[in-house]
């Protein structure tokens, strides 16, 4: 039995953690343009395998998951440079 929808999806379901966590966190962060990177970046991820699952083509899937895992690499770098500046107390 397939997976029927993009919601049973254990990435999409992690990435939809991550960005709930990424939300909870920076929300009152006084860096508007920060946040607001990180936060479209973490929608993204979602976004992006939710698409590919819809598109109904394995390659197209495929190309979408590769588009949302170089997502998780920028969010992750947007991440590693507020550590760096300590605007964040805390590790994920």
């Amino acid at each position: 039995m397939g997976i029927a929808k993009f919601e049973d999806i254990i990435a999409w379901q992690k990435a939809k953690e991550l960005t709930v966590q990424i939300y909870a966190l920076i929300e009152n962060s006084k860096d508007f343009g920060f946040k607001d990177q990180i936060q479209r970046a973490s929608v993204s991820i979602m976004n992006n395998i939710a698409e590919g699952f819809e598109r109904k083509s394995n390659n197209e899937f495929r190309h979408f998951l590769y588009i949302a895992i170089g997502t998780c690499g920028g969010s992750f770098n947007a991440y590693n440079c507020t550590w760096a500046k300590k605007r964040l107390s805390f590790r994920i």
